[in-house]
């Protein structure tokens, strides 16, 4: 599984249910990255997107402890180890899009984690785990720094040791 995630300088990634901020070429790249493959939420984060439908083009899985819970065409699962039978065996990349509870619970099956890192600091109530005071992931690679909308950002890929 692949964490695919953005966060301002404190890991802070969300706040009252939403993004920290619209970054167009940021959200550009998660559609690049994502599309045609497995992309997995918790319900929240699902109910947030456009349109309230899952995202087109990606094979969307939501994971919830809600019984009865529907969310257009996605699949429903209501734990990590369902979600793992449901995507074993699959060619397509598994991707981990939030929120926070749902980072946390599936970091530990996660290899790489696609993060860009917002140069800036923004009050959220939502975090990803530090991944740079975790020993059992270090730094791949980093992007270009790219500013956008007042920020600056790039990507960093970590990769599991």
């Amino acid at each position: 599984m692949i964490a695919i995630v953005a966060v301002e300088r404190n890991w802070g990634i969300g706040k009252d249910g939403d993004l920290l901020v619209r970054l167009p070429k940021d959200l550009a790249f998660f559609k690049e990255s994502t599309m045609g493959n497995i992309t997995v939420m918790g319900r929240r984060t699902a109910e947030s997107l456009p349109g309230n439908r899952p995202l087109p083009g990606r094979e969307a899985i939501v994971l919830t402890r809600k019984t009865g819970y529907a969310f257009g065409d996605a699949k429903v699962v209501r734990s990590a180890e369902e979600l793992l039978s449901v995507v074993s065996g699959s060619e397509k990349d598994v991707y981990v899009c939030g929120g926070g509870q749902i980072y946390e619970m599936l970091l530990p099956y996660c290899d790489r984690c696609l993060v860009t890192r917002i140069d800036a600091d923004i009050a959220s109530d939502t975090s990803f785990p530090n991944l740079d005071a975790m020993e059992e992931f270090e730094v791949e690679s980093k992007g270009e720094p790219v500013s956008e909308n007042g920020f600056t950002y790039r990507l960093f890929v970590y990769r599991r040791k």
